[in-house]
């Protein structure tokens, strides 16, 4: 096995352990503000975008049982208010 096969396998790893958290905080914000899925991680998309952050680490912040990272805090709330 070559130094590519290991790098690559490393690579997929990560590439499924991002997604899985992905999965995560959508479906933790989904449920926390009533939203589909797919809503819930659009929200998450523009979050971090505006707040020049990268996806992953906004995902990280999203854990069940703690409080909602205040970027995306601020962004549900101004959406709220303009509804």
């Amino acid at each position: 096995v070559t130094h590519a096969s290991y790098e690559r396998r490393a690579q997929l790893e990560h590439a499924l352990e991002s997604r899985i958290s992905i999965e995560q905080a959508k479906g933790i914000v989904a449920e926390r503000y009533g939203l589909e899925v797919d809503e819930a991680f659009d929200l998450i998309r523009r979050t971090a975008r505006t707040h020049r952050m990268k996806i992953n680490d906004l995902v990280r912040a999203i854990r069940p049982g703690q409080e909602t990272p205040p970027e995306l805090a601020a962004m549900i709330a101004a959406e709220r208010h303009v509804k």
